[in-house]
């Protein structure tokens, strides 16, 4: 459960809970089949996303990344035609929906999931699935409003045989009523562990400091505790130049998150994936442009911006006009 969520009051009447917990245990999807086979260009594609060059996923003997196993279940954006359904979405989720939609709990949010893995994913295993709705929870309180989290399990097989689990968490809840008078936006403050702790050590000394594995030489951002190249352990870092370019980008209009503007009234900016001349690649924001003049190739160059007193970020400053 999501450790920020709050229990209403317990001496307060919940018939809508009792109506909602009488759906756990039951179908969320039967007998439901992936949309293709586990397939190489997918490995691939989800490989160059997550920086991953581990040579067990490519070549002619490549298995998927365990961590793809829901990649596999995924329907895609566009709606398949009625002949081409294949999600076995079962009338007791979609009921259990509808009671959270007409009760007013319109929005909903991720809040985490989990993976077991049974056995390795090979190019051509055709992906079924059964998925349960494994708990309902009591109404929560938390910072996004009151709802209720939702929690589904979805056991995978891949050519009939167990394959892994997959547990999904969302919140399905109603928007807390906003303060009427304003305080200045925030951003998110940066999740610090052991991993990424040395990462934001140089941040606060105006450092950018990349991995490099002590075995193989090879760099890697973002932080973490091992090679992917070589498997190593042992690492050290490098200082980045602060030099580098636009290597994609996203324009964000909705939702609306004013800390990210730096109008601050929540209006569109620009997220870019630069790409240092060290040959790493750090997301960022790209400010002394607007964010329609952000482009694929702009040269960019490193600097620290303070957010507000507790927060300084490392930005890329554009080289030149857009």
């Amino acid at each position: 459960m999501n450790p920020g969520a709050q229990d209403v009051r317990a001496d307060a009447p919940d018939p809508l809970y009792e109506q909602l917990a009488a759906y756990a245990g039951r179908p969320a999807a039967t007998a439901a089949s992936g949309k293709d086979p586990v397939n190489l260009p997918m490995i691939r594609h989800w490989c160059e996303a997550m920086g991953d060059t581990s040579p067990a996923y490519r070549g002619p003997g490549a298995v998927a990344p365990p961590t793809m196993l829901q990649a596999w279940t995924m329907r895609g954006l566009a709606p398949a035609p009625e002949s081409d359904d294949r999600t076995g979405r079962s009338p007791a989720y979609d009921g259990l929906l509808r009671l959270l939609d007409g009760a007013g709990y319109t929005s909903v949010v991720a809040t985490d999931c989990e993976q077991e893995y049974l056995r390795l994913l090979r190019p051509g295993d055709l992906i079924t699935y059964d998925s349960v709705i494994e708990s309902v929870s009591p109404r929560k309180t938390t910072k996004l409003g009151t709802g209720y989290f939702v929690t589904t399990r979805m056991d995978v097989r891949a050519n009939g045989e167990p394959a892994g689990t997959h547990r999904f968490r969302i919140l399905k809840y109603r928007s807390a009523e906003r303060p009427t008078q304003r305080k200045a936006p925030l951003r998110p403050r940066p999740v610090i562990n052991r991993d990424n702790a040395g990462f934001w050590a140089g941040v606060a000394e105006h450092r950018l400091l990349i991995q490099r594995c002590t075995r193989c030489a090879t760099l890697r951002f973002p932080w973490l505790p091992g090679c992917n190249a070589c498997a190593g352990q042992e690492w050290d870092t490098v200082e980045a130049s602060g030099e580098g370019t636009v290597f994609s980008h996203v324009v964000m209009h909705h939702p609306s998150f004013p800390a990210f503007d730096p109008s601050g009234e929540g209006g569109p900016y620009a997220v870019a994936l630069v790409e240092l001349v060290e040959g790493v690649r750090i997301v960022g924001n790209v400010v002394g442009v607007p964010y329609d003049k952000v482009r694929v190739g702009l040269p960019v160059r490193l600097e620290f911006q303070r957010m507000d007193p507790d927060l300084e970020l490392p930005v890329f400053r554009a080289s030149e006009g857009g």
